[in-house]
């Protein structure tokens, strides 16, 4: 599969590919601003599957919520320039692949790999696998050789996640996507952002900042005799 590096490491990397399972005539080479990839990053939201545990009223310092956001600080500051960076790079035909490696044990680690392309206004976020361990077996005994860095759109184990975003009005609706993204949602959780809204979101947020608080209202003091 043809494939272009913009960024690698051994434990990260942001390539262009062309991959049938997402189409092709996608609106590249796209232009946005590393603000407005940030605000995307940031929006994503992951939806974990609840154990069968008593509840708890509050979490471990090292666990989170069911819900939370599917990339921290550190990696939209780190992945959104170079996301940026691919799509202004990408021909209609590519797809913007990324990938994250974090060891979890001595011997397995734990991926977070997937996929961005435009189509029009809709950016499409694919997720294909989220903190999932290397080394799954399917059964028992089978061990699974398959290198994780060289299809990144590939699971590794059966992601249980559901995506969501925030705010939900820049959400498209399942049921307006692609042909494509319909037939493999059930595979791998993918979602499509409008970014007119994400846009309008940011310009809102701008305003606000901007407009300078009311000073407290004050009566004059009557005036002694």
């Amino acid at each position: 599969m043809p494939t272009q590096t913009i960024y690698e490491s051994p434990s990260r990397f942001v390539r262009l590919e062309v991959d049938h399972t997402v189409g092709g005539g996608h609106s590249h080479p796209a232009d946005l601003t590393t603000v407005e990839m940030a605000a995307v990053l940031q929006g994503l939201i992951i939806n974990e599957p609840v154990t069968l545990i008593p509840s708890l009223p509050f979490f471990p310092k090292d666990e989170e919520p069911p819900r939370h956001p599917a990339f921290t600080s550190a990696e939209v500051i780190f992945f959104a320039p170079l996301l940026v960076q691919a799509l202004k790079m990408a021909t209609p035909d590519q797809v913007v692949t990324f990938y994250q490696s974090t060891p979890h044990t001595a011997i397995i680690r734990r991926v977070t790999s997937g996929g961005i392309f435009l189509d029009g206004d809709d950016l499409h976020i694919i997720i294909s696998n989220y903190r999932s361990p290397t080394h799954y077996a399917s059964d028992l005994g089978m061990a699974d050789t398959h290198d994780d860095r060289l299809m990144p759109l590939r699971s590794i184990t059966p992601v249980r996640v559901k995506l969501d975003f925030e705010p939900a009005a820049a959400l498209v609706p399942s049921q307006s996507g692609s042909f494509f993204s319909r037939l493999f949602r059930s595979d791998r959780p993918e979602l499509v952002v409008r970014l007119s809204h994400v846009r309008a979101h940011l310009l809102e947020k701008n305003r606000a900042a901007t407009v300078p608080s009311a000073p407290p209202s004050s009566r004059p003091s009557a005036e002694r005799p």
